[in-house]
């Protein structure tokens, strides 16, 4: 017995010293490592937590850099100025033979899909050019060449529409403009539109192509008549309309296949809307004018006073509330998008 009680006092004491062995070392890890240990406790505990809260990988993210939200935010720009400091007033417009559609693309490298926005500044007005065409590319690429820089001189957020008008049917302007509002709609919300012939090219860009309180003529005169206008009530080339006030004439009408007219019922329209024209200054407001003949398909227009005189009884009905056409394509090229159109028959 007396040996028995020996042995065990012998084993507690071995255990304590052991136990305090064990304690000692503890305490001195944690006093040489301390950053280790506390950084494998809080990924242990960061670890756990993702799998029970199954955060997405942005979360995660997040977390990890700790970065603040407003720094991933885009600074937001300043308006441009009301008047742009890149205009150069007005220029001597040449038409080289030579000229391709490349050579424009290459020149505008930051237009996208017929789109530029200014990159210093927020644009005060966004603007749809709507140019109606037929066989006309010569014409398209000149102007091209012209308007893109001409309207990134004004600091303006714009798009080029072209409306291509499919088959050899006679030609009807007013509603491929009609088809260009209805379709650059389904893009953007634009606050302005310009109505465009393809064969004017305007000479100084301080003719401002930015939209008013009234509709606005923009083009004061071309060079083929001595830069005067045909008649004081000329509406006709290049016009300017705000989305509300073109939706409230109820656009062009529809039924003016051929030259002639279709600019007139535009005026009349307005007019009964009880808004005036305003025009661009006379000075500014030039055109230069490349020379063509009369399109096979778009003759005079034979009925054409005749449906000027219906206007005030047909506005409601006839316009963009009865504009029916089919789109055959739409695509987006790099300095316009084309919406290739069948308009349907006279």
């Amino acid at each position: 017995m007396g040996f028995c009680s020996s042995a065990d006092k012998i084993l507690r004491r071995i255990k304590y010293y052991v136990l305090l062995i064990l304690s000692l070392s503890v305490v001195a890890w944690i006093i040489i490592f301390p950053g280790e240990t506390v950084k494998t406790i809080l990924v242990s505990s960061a670890t756990t937590q993702t799998l029970v809260k199954g955060d997405g990988l942005g979360d995660q993210l997040h977390s990890m850099t700790g970065a603040p939200d407003d720094l991933n935010t885009p600074p937001q720009k300043v308006d441009c100025p009301k008047v742009s400091p890149l205009l150069q007033g007005a220029k001597n417009l040449s038409f080289e033979s030579s000229l391709t559609l490349n050579d424009v693309v290459t020149e505008n490298e930051k237009v996208r899909e017929g789109e530029y926005e200014p990159p210093d500044c927020a644009a005060r007005q966004s603007v749809a050019i709507l140019i109606p065409f037929r066989n006309r590319e010569r014409h398209l690429v000149y102007l091209l060449h012209h308007l893109h820089p001409f309207l990134q001189r004004q600091q303006l957020h714009y798009a080029i529409y072209v409306i291509h008008q499919a088959g050899n049917v006679t030609f009807n302007r007013a509603k491929l403009l009609n088809i260009g509002y209805l379709e650059a709609l389904k893009d953007y919300n634009w606050e302005c539109f310009i109505f465009h012939d393809v064969d004017l090219i305007p000479e100084n860009d301080h003719n401002l192509y930015v939209c008013e309180d009234h509709p606005k003529h923009l083009m004061g005169g071309r060079n083929s008549t001595r830069y005067q206008l045909s008649s004081p009530y000329n509406f006709g080339g290049v016009t300017a309309l705000t989305r509300e006030q073109f939706f409230q004439v109820n656009g062009f009408s529809n039924s003016y296949w051929g030259w002639g007219c279709e600019d007139d019922d535009l005026y009349v329209r307005v007019k009964l809307q009880k808004m005036k024209m305003v025009r661009a200054p006379k000075d500014i407001a030039r055109y230069k004018m490349v020379f063509h003949t009369r399109d096979k398909g778009n003759e005079v227009n034979k009925d054409r006073i005749k449906l000027l005189r219906q206007a005030p009884k047909n506005w409601r009905n006839d316009g963009l509330n009865s504009c029916s056409y089919q789109t055959l394509s739409l695509d987006r090229l790099p300095l316009y998008v084309n919406i290739t159109a069948d308009i349907g028959k006279p």
